[in-house]
């Protein structure tokens, strides 16, 4: 009997001993659990040409011919860039014709790429693209016409 009395304890402290971490975990107060996500780099724009003919005699100052959505989630920015096909000139065979641009307040010719930096992130900016062509009749008569090609690029 003593032997089953010592068994019995024992098997009562085995038992005993197994709960405890099951009621320090009852215990607790709070806990945690961790939340993440990720979110792909996305930059966009959307051109709207206004499919704009000029008198080239009379010229034109700042006209707008299209206007531009900008998007871009980069939190470095990005920059949009402006480049011309006949390198800021309206050509008409062999003919020439220089003009001007102004995107966003940024002014110059496209003989080069002009860029525009962004310092952070934006969605939806509208920006109007305007030309300036110098008034003159001195032009060689024929169609005049050039492309700007705009693109958005993460920085």
């Amino acid at each position: 009997m003593r032997r089953l009395l010592v068994r019995a304890i024992a098997a009562l402290l085995l038992s005993t001993t197994a709960l405890m971490p099951a009621a320090a975990l009852a215990q607790s107060t709070s806990g945690t659990m961790s939340l993440r996500g990720s979110m792909p780099m996305s930059c966009a724009i959307a051109v709207q040409d206004m499919g704009v003919t000029w008198n080239l005699t009379s010229g034109e100052s700042s006209k707008t011919v299209g206007s531009v959505t900008e998007s871009c989630n980069s939190s470095s920015g990005y920059s949009i860039s402006l480049a011309s096909a006949n390198g800021g000139k309206l050509k008409s065979g062999s003919n020439e014709i220089s003009y001007t641009v102004d995107y966003d307040s940024n002014a110059g010719n496209l003989t080069s790429q002009m860029v525009v930096q962004r310092a952070n992130a934006q969605f939806g900016k509208k920006s109007d693209l305007k030309v300036t062509v110098p008034i003159s009749s001195q032009h060689v008569a024929g169609d005049y016409a050039d492309t700007i090609t705009v693109t958005i690029a993460a920085r």
